[in-house]
């Protein structure tokens, strides 16, 4: 059987958040998307999608980061990554950061729209929703409000863990509230970015789940520092480390 993937040549776009903090992350999409059939490209050309500074107003910077994207990605199918806020910031932002250069903004267009979410890839692109995951532990799931509103995940994350073996999902009140980290946000605005955190990390707790899973590791690490402060017994986990998940009953 041919896996789904097969003749695909799929670019990894690691995220910076990911390569500093949690490489461990992307390793299993390359994993993942390696055994589904695909030719995994991991370049060291790329950097950031540019969204910290974009938010915060540098420009420059900012299209900076799409010139680098373009040079590391171009030439692939598909380029997928394991954070939902990074890959709505290269659809959402990449195209208007080069208006104002016809030579690159032609190439930015046509990459972000082959840019996608890990769910999205799995669902929209190879029609799989069973990765043939095991993990036997009662799981929440946190929409990020940028998977929520910019990159439009919907229903694919819930359709993966629903399909993974031994998971019983735990439904999480306000699930479409934001977990106050925001990028600049949290920085800018500590105080009222500390009692979003404070008021999600308690609804997540109060589900009674053993780990809450989200499909970015900025808002599961805001989020966890509060859990870990609170000595709440319920652990993050990124959605992709569930889906490489073999772990048995």
């Amino acid at each position: 059987m041919t896996p789904p993937a097969s003749g695909l040549k799929v670019g990894l776009f690691a995220t910076c958040v990911n390569d500093l903090m949690f490489p461990e992350t992307p390793r299993m999409v390359a994993q993942m998307l390696g055994r589904l059939g695909a030719e995994v490209v991991s370049s060291p050309k790329q950097t950031c999608c540019g969204q910290m500074f974009t938010n915060t107003g540098y420009v420059k910077q900012g299209l900076q980061t799409v010139e680098a994207y373009i040079d590391a990605f171009s030439g692939c199918d598909y380029v997928v990554g394991p954070s939902a806020s990074c890959v709505g910031s290269v659809r959402d932002q990449h195209s208007w950061l080069t208006k104002d250069h016809p030579n690159l903004h032609q190439e930015a267009v046509e990459l972000s729209a082959k840019t996608l979410d890990l769910t999205e890839f799995l669902i929209d692109v190879l029609n799989v929703d069973d990765v043939g995951a095991s993990f036997p532990h009662s799981v929440t799931y946190h929409s990020s409000c940028h998977s929520l509103r910019i990159t439009k995940l919907g229903d694919r994350p819930l359709r993966l863990l629903r399909a993974v073996k031994g998971l019983t999902l735990i439904d999480l009140p306000d699930a479409d509230r934001c977990c106050g980290f925001g990028g600049t946000f949290s920085m800018k605005n500590p105080d009222v970015s500390i009692a979003m955190a404070t008021s999600k990390a308690k609804a997540i707790a109060n589900t009674g789940a053993q780990f809450v899973t989200a499909p970015d590791n900025a808002c599961l690490l805001n989020i966890g520092g509060i859990l870990h402060r609170q000595q709440a017994r319920i652990r993050p986990i990124h959605l992709a480390a569930i889906l490489s998940s073999k772990e048995s009953a």
